[in-house]
């Protein structure tokens, strides 16, 4: 018997005239999940997707289908012909193995042409059902089992319903500069506007020697896990060490992490140009850390033309570490490897800079500074995941 994975879209079917463009950019992010599974071969049906595959990659096709932005859920099932008596077998055959002791049959018949209504059709296959399994019931409220069939050119039996990220496709609102360090909270925020239909490129700022190469394969390590759901990843390790030590030494100590980064901002900026970038994203919290008060945050959006955007703004610790744990990126981001934020952090910063005083420090770093962003934007290493 052929199987098919059946994928469900919601958010994408309300896009009036554009859906169709939608869909086309779904399944293609589907097609590229699969790459590696030989045997696939995606097609589209009226509100659905389908996704051919051999029996022996449907285990692996499913884990990786269900982490693609724009599905809503997916359901390994059977294929079989349009006929009465086909689907009766089927659906007996489906339902003997299985422990149950209520179930209810859904019915959806997309093709008018087939003889019996929807609700008919599922009364008639709940008498299936009942004849072939004993001592069960029906419960059409919470069932534990929820047998489904859809009658279209095919009918598609199944009784398996596996949830998506949900969301809109990678891809459909353009692309994004992630500020991705090695910590809890920037994987998230790259993830959350990935589910907004965002490509993320990754912009790390590495100081070596002072933060160490371990850092560095950290980063890269979340980078691929993020590529799971946005398919693929491109990662630029910006070498930060020159212009974070000039700023060390010729900045006010308090002013050292907001100096930082109003420099990284201006970096990534440059970036944002050579790809293409519509904004930056960042993973910062209101309150967070000092970099992240109200007055912190307005000096930083200062130095960026470009649109900051924050998912995680209104979120406490707990949220976020929450969500890095069901992504997959938590056990990788609490490994013992600083960024360069973290390892020159002053004792005493400053929660409540004042623009005019942060210009008027920048003033020391007007000749040297320049320079020293267009080398680090030149010297960057790529890496595609």
């Amino acid at each position: 018997m052929k199987h098919v994975i059946l994928v469900r879209y919601g958010e994408i079917s309300l896009k009036g005239l554009n859906r169709n463009y939608f869909i086309d950019l779904l399944a293609r992010n589907i097609r590229s999940a699969l790459s590696r599974l030989e045997s696939v071969k995606i097609r589209k049906v009226h509100g659905r997707i389908i996704v051919d595959i051999d029996d022996s990659d449907m285990q692996e096709g499913l884990e990786r289908i269900v982490r693609v932005f724009g599905i809503v859920s997916v359901s390994p099932a059977a294929v079989i012909e349009s006929r009465l008596e086909v689907i009766e077998q089927t659906v007996e055959d489906l339902v003997k193995p299985l422990d149950f002791r209520t179930f209810r049959v859904s019915a959806r018949r997309a093709d008018k042409t087939f003889p019996m209504q929807s609700m008919e059709l599922a009364r008639h296959l709940g008498g299936t059902v009942l004849r072939a399994v004993p001592d069960i019931t029906v419960d059409l409220h919470d069932p534990e089992l929820n047998v489904q069939v859809e009658v279209r050119e095919e009918t598609y039996v199944y009784h398996e319903t596996i949830q998506g990220p949900g969301g809109l496709p990678v891809g459909c609102s353009g692309k994004t500069g992630l500020l991705l360090s090695g910590g809890i909270d920037s994987p998230v925020a790259g993830y959350m506007m990935a589910k907004r239909g965002l490509a993320p490129v990754g912009i790390y700022f590495h100081a070596f020697p002072y933060t160490s190469d371990r850092a560095k394969e950290k980063v890269v390590s979340l980078a691929k896990i993020l590529a799971g759901y946005t398919g693929s990843f491109k990662l630029y390790v910006v070498p930060f060490t020159e212009l974070q030590l000039e700023i060390i030494e010729k900045c006010p100590e308090r002013q050292i992490t907001i100096l930082i980064r109003r420099y990284m901002a201006r970096i990534a900026e440059a970036i944002a140009e050579k790809e293409g970038l519509g904004s930056l994203t960042t993973g910062e919290s209101l309150g967070q850390v000092a970099s992240q008060t109200q007055e912190s945050l307005l000096v930083t959006n200062e130095a960026a033309h470009l649109p900051v955007l924050r998912p995680l703004i209104g979120m406490d610790k707990q949220e976020i570490v929450e969500i890095a744990q069901r992504i997959g990126t938590f056990e990788t981001s609490i490994l013992p490897y600083e960024d360069c934020c973290t390892i020159f952090v002053p004792k005493h910063p400053d929660t409540k800079p004042k623009l005019a005083a942060v210009k008027k420090s920048e003033e020391a770093l007007a000749e040297t500074a320049p320079e020293m962003i267009r080398k680090a934007v030149e010297d960057s290493e790529i890496i595609r995941v």
